[in-house]
C-alpha cells in the first residue's frame, strides 16, 4: 500500500497525531506546529489525503479515519495530480520534498527556465492561483484542500491575501498550514486556525526509523539533531558520520577549522552553536543536549563562552552570503578555542 499508509509506516510516530487530528478537528483550518525535522509536512499531507479519500464515503464509521491509499482519489493524490488539492510551497523546497514536477510551466507545458535563484518565500502569485482554485467547484465532489508549508514562508502580501479566504472559506474548503516557526505567522492567521501541536517523537521509534533508513550511528546523530529524526537522517545523507560528530569538540579545542570544511556554512555554524550550547550547559553543571558528555571538556567559567556564542549568532545572520567562508570558519574556530581556554583556567 502506498500514499497515506506508506507515510505512516515511514514515520510511525505520526499515526497517533493523525488519528487525533481527524477525530478532533473542528475548524476548516488546522495549524500543524512544532520543531523542524519531526514531520509537519508529512502530517499535513496525511490529513489532506484523508479528507479527500473517497473510501470514507463507503465507511460505516461515524468518525473520519486515515485514507485508504488505493481508491481513485488516493491514487490521484499520490501522483500529485488530484484536481481538488493545492500545495503552496517555496520553489527552493520543491525538489527536496519531491514536488519538483509542480514547478511553474510555460505555454508549451515545459518547465519555465529561470535565471534567478529559487525563492524561499511563498509569494502573492502562488496565493492568487490558489484563490482561483478555491472558487471552482470540486471536481470529485469531496472537499477541496490546500496545504501551506512552511506557513511562515508566506511573505506579508501573500499572507494578507490568504487571510480573507481563511476568514470566509467557500463550500467544503479546508486548509492545513504546517509551520516550524508559528511565531513568524501573522497573529490574525494563527487566530483563525485550530492549533495541532506536533512535538518530538519518542526516542525508540525514532531510532528504529533511522535504522530502517540505513543511518549508522543513529543514537549519536539523533542526539546531534536534538531528537529530530528527519534532521538526523538529512545530516547522515549529507555525509555526517557519528565519529566525526563525536570528535568535533576536541577538534574545535585544537582550532582545527578543517573539521567542518566540507559543510555548507549555515550548517557548520549551526553545529558550532550546538557545541557552544552544550559547553555552556556543562559550565553550569547541566547535562549536554547534542553531544555525549564524555566527548566534551568541562569548562568552569561561562562568560568567555557567552562571547563566542554572540560571535556565532552574528555569523549566522550572514551565513547565506559570507564574504569569505573559509576565513570566517577559521575565525570562529579560533574564537571558540580561545573561549574554551579562558573558560577552563589551569590551576597554578
Amino acid at each position: 500500500m502506498v500514499g497515506e499508509a506508506k507515510l505512516v509506516q515511514a514515520l510511525p510516530w505520526l499515526a497517533e497525531p493523525l488519528s487525533q487530528a481527524l477525530a478532533t478537528a473542528r475548524s476548516h483550518a488546522l495549524l500543524v506546529q512544532g520543531p523542524a525535522g519531526v514531520g509537519q509536512f508529512d502530517l499535513a499531507l496525511l490529513l489532506a489525503q484523508a479528507w479527500l479519500c473517497e473510501a470514507q464515503l463507503l465507511s460505516d464509521q461515524h468518525r473520519p479515519g486515515p485514507a485508504c491509499g488505493h481508491c481513485a482519489s488516493c491514487l490521484l493524490f499520490q501522483s500529485h495530480t488530484h484536481p481538488d488539492f493545492q500545495l503552496l510551497l517555496p520553489d527552493a523546497l520543491r525538489e527536496s520534498l519531491g514536488w519538483a514536477q509542480e514547478a511553474e510551466t510555460g505555454r508549451d507545458g515545459e518547465p519555465k527556465a529561470s535565471k534567478t535563484k529559487p525563492s524561499r518565500e511563498i509569494k502573492i502569485d502562488a496565493v492568487r492561483a490558489m484563490l482561483n482554485f478555491t472558487q471552482v467547484t470540486s471536481a470529485r465532489g469531496r472537499a477541496k484542500v490546500v496545504v501551506v508549508y512552511p506557513a511562515e514562508a508566506l511573505n506579508n502580501v501573500a499572507a494578507n491575501a490568504l487571510l480573507k479566504t481563511l476568514e470566509e472559506p467557500g463550500g467544503l474548503l479546508r486548509f492545513v498550514l504546517a509551520s516550524n516557526s508559528p511565531e513568524g505567522l501573522l497573529p490574525t492567521i494563527r487566530s483563525r486556525c485550530q492549533p495541532l501541536p506536533l512535538g518530538l517523537p519518542a526516542r525508540q521509534p525514532s531510532l528504529q526509523w533511522l535504522s530502517e533508513q540505513g543511518v549508522e550511528g543513529a543514537e549519536v546523530l539523533l542526539m546531534a539533531a536534538g531528537g529530530r529524526p528527519q534532521e538526523a537522517r538529512d545530516w547522515f545523507e549529507a555525509g555526517l558520520r557519528a565519529s566525526a560528530w563525536q570528535a568535533l569538540p576536541q577538534r574545535m579545542a585544537r582550532g582545527e577549522a578543517a573539521a567542518l570544511a566540507d559543510w555548507p556554512l549555515p550548517r557548520a555554524i549551526d553545529a558550532l552553536q550546538r557545541l557552544c550550547h552544550d559547553l555552556l550547559r556543562r559550565s553550569h553543571g547541566a547535562a549536554p543536549t547534542y553531544f555525549a558528555a564524555e566527548s566534551l571538556p568541562t569548562p568552569s567559567l561561562a562568560a568567555p563562552l557567552h562571547g563566542w556564542d554572540a560571535a556565532l549568532r552574528r555569523a549566522a545572520r550572514h551565513a547565506e552570503h559570507p564574504l569569505n567562508a573559509g576565513l570566517l570558519m577559521e575565525s570562529l574556530f579560533a574564537q571558540g578555542r580561545q573561549a574554551l581556554l579562558d573558560a577552563t583556567p589551569r590551576r597554578a
